[in-house]
């Protein structure tokens, strides 16, 4: 028995689509003789017929997805959209860089390792853009014999 009129009245009665529409499969009798919305609304106050959740999306596929990009995977040469320069500014790479080789400087500093007129000319430095990097800065203080001996 065809129970496709009574289940697009029940939808309508309940605001909601046809595929939501859950019928007990114990009182299908009764949900086949039922013509009237008032009949089906009966039926929906007996709880022979429900409306089911509404299905989400799963986010677990994304969840994994951002985990192992967060881990430094899928980002090879075939998943990239934009030049290097979009994906990280090359602002922030500079900040970066320069953020870091202060607080090696403040390191040392702080350590005794360089004298404070030192750290100062050496900052002053890094921040004209002097350094790559702190193994460049480590060189330049090595080679230059700035670091004092203990």
């Amino acid at each position: 028995m065809s129970l496709k009129s009574q289940r697009r009245l029940a939808a309508k009665i309940l605001k909601i689509g046809e595929s939501r529409v859950w019928v007990d499969p114990a009182r299908i009798e009764d949900v086949s003789t039922a013509i009237t919305r008032a009949d089906l609304r009966r039926l929906i106050h007996e709880g022979a017929i429900k409306a089911l959740p509404k299905k989400g999306i799963s986010r677990a596929r994304t969840r994994l997805l951002r985990e192992k990009k967060r881990r430094g995977l899928r980002k090879g040469r075939g998943s990239r959209k934009g030049t290097g320069g979009a994906r990280t500014p090359k602002k922030q790479l500079w900040v970066k860089g320069v953020r870091a080789m202060r607080n090696h400087l403040r390191e040392l500093r702080d350590r005794h390792l360089i004298a404070k007129n030192v750290y100062r000319s050496l900052y002053g430095m890094v921040k004209g853009g002097a350094f790559k990097s702190i193994s460049h800065l480590e060189q330049y203080v090595q080679a230059h014999k700035l670091a004092k001996r203990r």
